[in-house]
């Protein structure tokens, strides 16, 4: 039994045999700061006599009966679960009371206690399979059940789960009771507790009634809303525009989805130390508190936040009323949730150009992804848990919504919908998998989608598409679309014409079509003058996952025109297949910089502005030879930066000055950071300018100075960005302190990721060689020592990227030829892949 890395195997074998009917936990949060009290009785059915085991990761066992026989706790063992041997087919009913630790990881029950005011804050995280930190229960998405829940708490805290709560009173405590009477798998059942501050509305609407709607579904439909944070950043909870995104998304959503939201309240909670961005909990999802903005946010983050949260609500649909049968369809769960957010987004919110940031951001961490070693298949290998959980990934986001945007553009937008509709009709409560989703679709449609799954969920790597035209007499005579790659796949595309028209870049012509193999006509480009087609676009409204290659005109056009595109989706394109082509090393790194240098001032869409800075400043971190970097490369953009400061738009402001604290200071920036420190008033920029100070050396007392401005900003947050400057101090002395620290394992994940981030701030690589050969002597008791988060966390931060040689290449060679666990043995992988074409890189701007 692996009931801590369960498998696959062992998943179907168990639900083949059980069959869970319902859970009864409750969990006294009152007798320790460590510790609380787990007790589960579960009722469940054998279909058959035998043996199997259910799980639980908890200290210890203090009472363990079945079928109301004793049976023994000293052997409890939390990597095995709990034996249950020789079952008789027919009803059964286990009792377990466990001793439990809080986590200060971010899994199971994490616990918080906030600087800012003392208060205690409790929440659940159990995606991918630890509900088993919580309470004992089969951890797997295909066991699903009921659940009545009740929570012992202090007499002021509340208490949010999945159904309405009532509360009791119990001598100086309350005992908080919900029942979920509808079937939910382990790792969607939520718990937030503590004295969280509330505001309450509603949603009310309409749903729209489609052929594939099932009967009985209402038209009229009322929703509670709640909205949780902790008090202390309960002024900074901008309540009006979250639930204006909320309900634009349940708008959407029963507009399209044809089936009402199915979990009857709908709470998000703005938890502290959250690892990933949100937690699709049934009725009760859990967000990061840092999208609670204490100081000025970018243009970014409010869109990224808008995402999250209409993410988060897609999978009330897709996830929680439809679950996966098993992890190796998580592709299709986090997928489509990031397909919906993208298109609610874009055709019901503020944020109307989010096909141009999924253009910029999401696309470009999937060919990241798929250009690794690594990479994998979108629907893959899912043979354990800890495989599982290396999979939440660029692929399995980024490359798999991408590819669900291609289908939807195959098939026809109607037609899609109308196949995800017949899904939840059919599957609603239970499970389903691919095959399922993909059979509706051909139903919806009409189109023979046998091919798809082979084509693009089966296979990994990135085609590349390009135009190549015959001309004479000034007049196109030919004009084909090339697709390469290994396999060739089935794509629908869009090819856009631009021409400079009075100045300005635009689209005069545009051409979409359907190509499956080496070499397409392009008919419609046929006839065409030439000075008309100064720019041809392959993937025009990027519609398709693929890579663009350029012709040295179209190239030339892109480099002298990119501030002159009037359309953001094209623009953006070029600035994707410009950053692409950095990565590859058929653009130098210094030419990229030199392009974001010259375009950022001229770029509208602010999601997409903050990319390119960052990616500029990627290029000449790890791209770039670094003595032209020092000498002239980091000067250059410093300034460009700088004079982007200079505006009256504070959205534009807050973007570059906070780009130009991530790079070494020149006179004019750290001038720049000084009267940030001195008459700034937004505080998340004075601590991005402490750091960069610090890194700098040019604080006389960098510590003291941390100080006093941690007693100016007590929050959760202050404490967060004094732990990120104080690793920032470039000494020998801080870093090999710093250094011990990850290697000791004792940091929370969010201590954790904030000395990560000022551990490698600018200047610091002379300080950190000496941790070359030592991070590949403690990595693997790092790995076996360390939580899941934790391990992955610190393997991938502590990685010494910063070493850019032959030699480091070497040091981790040697090191993936030990036998490793499969996740160390990818992050490795991955990091030295990073190192490498960083190398390879340096030599092409060098040239």
């Amino acid at each position: 039994m692996t009931s801590v890395n369960l498998t696959h195997v062992e998943a179907q074998q168990r639900s083949q045999l059980i069959d869970v009917d319902n859970y009864d936990v409750h969990l006294d949060l009152t007798g320790s700061e460590t510790h609380f009290t787990s007790t589960t009785v579960v009722t469940f059915s054998a279909r058959e006599a035998g043996s199997t085991f259910i799980d639980l990761r908890g200290e210890s066992v203090s009472e363990l009966t079945l079928d109301g026989s004793a049976l023994e706790t000293a052997g409890y063992d939390p990597a095995a679960g709990i034996a249950l041997n020789n079952l008789t087919a027919g009803a059964h009913e286990l009792k377990v009371v466990a001793q439990i630790p809080y986590s200060r990881t971010g899994e199971g029950l994490h616990r918080f206690v906030d600087p800012a005011d003392g208060n205690v804050y409790l929440y659940t995280q159990f995606e991918t399979a630890d509900a088993k930190r919580a309470f004992a229960c089969f951890d797997q998405p295909d066991m699903k059940a009921t659940y009545d829940l009740a929570f012992t708490t202090p007499a002021d805290w509340k208490v949010i789960t999945n159904s309405p709560v009532t509360r009791q009173a119990q001598g100086d405590n309350v005992v908080h009771r919900a029942r979920v009477d509808y079937q939910l798998s382990t790792y969607l059942i939520a718990l937030c507790a503590g004295p969280y501050h509330e505001i309450t509305d509603a949603w009310t609407g309409e749903l729209t009634h489609h052929p594939e709607t099932p009967a009985g579904q209402p038209t009229s439909i009322e929703v509670p809303l709640g909205l949780y944070c902790r008090q202390s950043v309960a002024d900074h909870l901008d309540v009006e525009r979250l639930f204006t995104e909320t309900k634009q998304g349940f708008d959407f959503y029963h507009r399209n989805f044809g089936f009402a939201y199915p979990f009857g309240k709908y709470d998000q909670i703005f938890v502290p130390e959250f690892n990933a961005g949100a937690m699709e909990n049934a009725g009760c999802v859990t967000i990061r508190d840092e999208y609670v903005f204490t100081t000025q946010a970018s243009h970014y983050l409010y869109e990224r936040r808008a995402d999250t949260i209409l993410h988060e609500l897609a999978h009330m649909w897709f996830g929680d009323l439809v679950t996966m049968q098993w992890w190796d369809d998580l592709w299709l769960n986090e997928s489509f949730a990031t397909w919906a957010a993208a298109i609610s987004q874009a055709e019901e919110t503020e944020y109307d150009t989010a096909w141009v940031t999924f253009a910029n951001v999401e696309k470009s961490w999937a060919y990241q992804q798929d250009q690794l070693p690594t990479t994998h298949p979108i629907s893959t290998d899912a043979s354990d848990i800890e495989t599982v959980e290396q999979n939440f990934d660029g692929i399995t986001y980024a490359k798999g919504a991408s590819v669900l945007k291609q289908l939807q553009a195959y098939v026809g937008r109607e037609e899609f919908f109308a196949g995800v509709r017949r899904h939840f009709a059919a599957h609603q409560w239970s499970n389903a998998t691919f095959a399922d989703l993909l059979g509706h679709l051909e139903e919806a449609s009409g189109r023979d989608l046998s091919f798809w799954a082979s084509q693009w969920l089966k296979t990994t790597g990135i085609n590349t598409l390009r135009v190549v035209t015959k001309e004479k007499d000034g007049v196109i005579t030919s004009a084909s679309l090339l697709q390469g790659g290994d396999p060739l796949r089935t794509h629908r595309v869009g090819v856009g014409v631009h021409a400079l028209v009075d100045g300005a870049v635009k689209r005069t012509k545009r051409i979409e079509l359907d190509i499956d193999g080496e070499s397409t006509e392009i008919a419609d480009l046929v006839g065409l003058r030439v000075e008309d087609c100064e720019f041809i676009l392959p993937n025009d409204e990027d519609l398709t996952y693929a890579l663009l290659e350029l012709d040295e005109r179209s190239l030339e056009f892109l480099i002298n025109n990119i501030d002159k595109f009037e359309d953001p989706m094209a623009r953006t394109l070029c600035w994707s297949t410009a950053w692409e082509m950095t990565r590859a090393g058929t653009m130098r790194a210094r030419d990229f910089a030199a392009l974001v240098a010259k375009g950022a001032a001229a770029e509208t869409e602010l999601a997409v502005l903050e990319r390119i800075i960052m990616q500029a400043t990627t290029a000449l971190d790890a791209y770039a030879d670094p003595a032209w970097a020092e000498a002239e490369g980091y000067a250059h953009l410093a300034q460009a930066l700088l004079d982007g400061t200079d505006t009256d738009n504070q959205q534009r402001y807050i973007v570059f000055a906070n780009a130009l604290t991530k790079l070494p200071l020149t006179k004019a920036t750290r001038a720049f950071c000084r009267d940030v420190l001195e008459n700034g008033t937004d505080q998340g920029l004075r601590w991005k300018a402490i750091a960069a100070l610090s890194a700098d050396a040019a604080l006389p007392d960098a510590p003291s100075t941390i100080a006093a401005e941690l007693e100016r900003d007590k929050s959760s947050t202050g404490r967060s960005s004094s732990l990120r400057a104080l690793a920032a101090i470039n000494t020998d002395e801080n870093k090999r302190a710093v250094w011990d620290e990850f290697m000791g394992g004792q940091l929370s994940n969010l201590e954790l990721r904030h000395k990560l981030e000022g551990f490698t701030y600018p200047g610091a690589t002379k300080h950190l060689n000496g941790m070359n050969e030592e991070y590949f002597d403690k990595a693997e008791e790092i790995w076996t020592s360390n939580s899941s988060e934790i391990a992955q966390a610190t393997i991938n931060g502590a990685f010494p990227s910063w070493d850019v040689s032959e030699k480091a290449l070497a040091r981790a060679d040697k090191f993936l030829e030990r036998e490793l666990a499969g996740g160390l043995r990818r992050i490795v992988t991955e990091q030295r892949d990073r190192v490498a074409r960083a190398l390879r890189n340096r030599r092409v701007d060098a040239s």
